[in-house]
């Protein structure tokens, strides 16, 4: 038996390297701070004053995490993008209520804290909180030895918005012909990734850095791709144009996110091919000889999120959407026939 002192660091917390690592993070963090961040890094809490004209404002909160795509970063030791897919994950979700981003707090979880490592990681937090224009209020890293596998983390996320309570999007006013837009994904997003994994580096035994040519890339450099983050150009829509719902197209794809916000006794009708399919979608698809209902119940198949729009709008919404470099298409429409989602060729 020992008999020396022990200290927090042979336990395996490394207090100077969180130090450190806290340094590093500062820069990138005061980037994403506005006008209502009070005070600076380092408090307890983040302050943040409500400003802005709202009559009747309603806190729209959100949390989320990565899932499985970190592994993406581990096998690539590329941290810096996953960052991104945190804050989407959170804030496309509160978009959907019509929320206005306020802030974004982090939490991240390694065995072994490493200071540039975990500088990268929240250089990628705080390049989503810029798109999705909110400062990164506030953040908690904690080292945990003999909790993760070595070089390995976990990331979560939480997102608070604010929306005028009587331009609450519920999906309540949506009616039998509206129409579906879709926004494109920029690829798979942060969902389905034990699935591609089981594909790509279990059944057809590829490694990150293949050059798979039917994508025209590496492997790892199309599933490490941010997921997309829309709040800029929804909230411009929304001020010029009227919405009824909206879904972030995430985990359960189209049969199960769709119907949260169709009114009971509806359902929508998904016109096949009215979008072009993506590179990484037909190659799991043919490669991993995947079913189509598997297909469109696990991804976004490159649809990111989806407006409800009645058809006398339609036009002009992606017109706006157009003019902010946003592809849409008009996937499908709200029906009386059925409930639940259909596939129509």
């Amino acid at each position: 038996m020992s008999t020396g002192k022990l200290t927090y660091q042979e336990a395996g917390v490394d207090v100077k390297e969180g130090a450190r690592a806290v340094e590093l993070m500062k820069k990138h963090v005061k980037e994403t701070f506005n006008e209502d961040v009070i005070g600076d890094l380092g408090s307890f809490g983040g302050l943040l004053r409500l400003s802005g004209q709202f009559e009747s404002p309603v806190l729209v909160a959100g949390t989320d995490g990565v899932g499985t795509k970190l592994k993406i970063a581990f096998m690539m030791d590329k941290h810096d993008t996953v960052g991104q897919d945190l804050v989407a994950m959170c804030v496309n979700d509160i978009l959907c209520q019509g929320a206005t981003p306020l802030f974004f707090l982090d939490y991240l979880a390694t065995g072994h804290l490493e200071a540039e490592k975990a500088a990268a990681l929240v250089k990628g937090i705080t390049d989503g909180c810029k798109l999705a224009a909110m400062p990164l209020l506030g953040g908690e890293t904690a080292e945990m030895p003999g909790f993760y596998q070595p070089g390995e983390y976990d990331m979560a996320g939480f997102a608070v918005g604010v929306v005028d309570e009587p331009k609450i999007i519920t999906g309540a006013s949506i009616e039998e012909g509206d129409l579906l837009i879709g926004l494109e994904s920029s690829g798979v997003h942060s969902n389905g990734y034990s699935l591609v994994r089981k594909l790509c580096f279990d059944k057809l035994e590829l490694k990150v850095d293949d050059y798979v040519p039917e994508l025209e890339k590496t492997l790892g450099d199309v599933l490490i791709t941010p997921t997309k983050i829309y709040v800029k150009p929804v909230l411009n829509v929304l001020e010029k144009q009227s919405i009824k719902g909206m879904v972030h197209m995430t985990g359960g794809g189209f049969f199960e996110n769709i119907p949260r916000i169709i009114p009971a006794g509806m359902g929508v009708d998904i016109r096949l091919g009215t979008w072009p399919e993506q590179p990484i979608f037909k190659f799991m698809r043919e490669k991993g000889d995947i079913e189509l209902e598997e297909m469109f119940g696990t991804f976004n198949m490159g649809i990111g999120f989806i407006l409800v729009v009645s058809p006398e709008v339609a036009a002009e919404t992606q017109a706006l959407l157009r003019a902010q470099g946003e592809e849409s298409y008009i996937i499908g429409e709200v029906t009386k026939s059925h409930e639940g989602v259909t596939l129509c060729r």
